[in-house]
């Protein structure tokens, strides 16, 4: 499939073959009875980052991108910091300030809880058994869900982010987690620490 994607005066303009149809295929059992058919199909799906696009450019450039809430009449939220990044604090609604958190992450990111799975879910690229880990920071009020990418998780273990800078998805597939104290040479390829 070809196709291209940009921004014109705010607005998406897409071009070329975004979907394409293949012939179905029956599916038979050993005695040749008919149990289904395939349906392919590919399809080009186009992601809007909007407000978020910080965040997901920062992590492409190494660095870990919160939000802040300065509405000082949110009585709650007010200063309140949040990773993941959100665009709007929960609780007035007014619009965040957005604040690099990489240098607290490198400081005083934990492990809050973890998940090891051997199970995913379609298109998933990440090596198996996944270690999922929910990253607490020193003076965040969220927790952002991450994946270890070298050690086991421990619950209350010191972690530092590690970027994949070098061929950047703008996912958060860019971002992942190793055990404080990690060896550069140690790191999968592509990946670094902040910058």
């Amino acid at each position: 499939m070809s196709y291209s994607a940009d921004v014109v005066e705010n607005r998406y303009r897409l071009r070329g073959e975004f979907h394409s149809i293949e012939p179905n295929q029956p599916i038979r059992n050993e005695a040749g009875r008919l149990c289904g058919v395939t349906n392919p199909r590919r399809l080009v799906h186009t992601h809007s980052y909007g407000g978020e696009y910080e965040f997901f450019s920062g992590i492409a450039e190494g660095r870990l991108i919160g939000t802040r809430c300065d509405n000082a009449d949110c009585e709650v939220g007010y200063e309140s910091v949040f990773m993941p990044f959100r665009i709007y604090c929960p609780d007035c609604l007014q619009r965040t300030t957005s604040v690099d958190l990489t240098e607290v992450a490198n400081r005083t990111a934990t492990v809050h809880s973890f998940m090891i799975t051997e199970r995913t879910g379609a298109f998933n690229t990440l090596e198996k058994p996944i270690k999922f880990i929910n990253v607490e920071f020193e003076g965040v009020c969220t927790i952002l869900m991450g994946y270890l990418l070298r050690g086991e998780p421990v619950i209350g273990d010191r972690v530092v982010p590690i970027f994949a800078t070098e061929q950047p998805t703008y996912t958060i597939l860019d971002l992942a987690w190793v055990p404080e104290g990690t060896d550069r040479s140690d790191l999968p390829k592509g990946f670094s620490f902040a910058k």
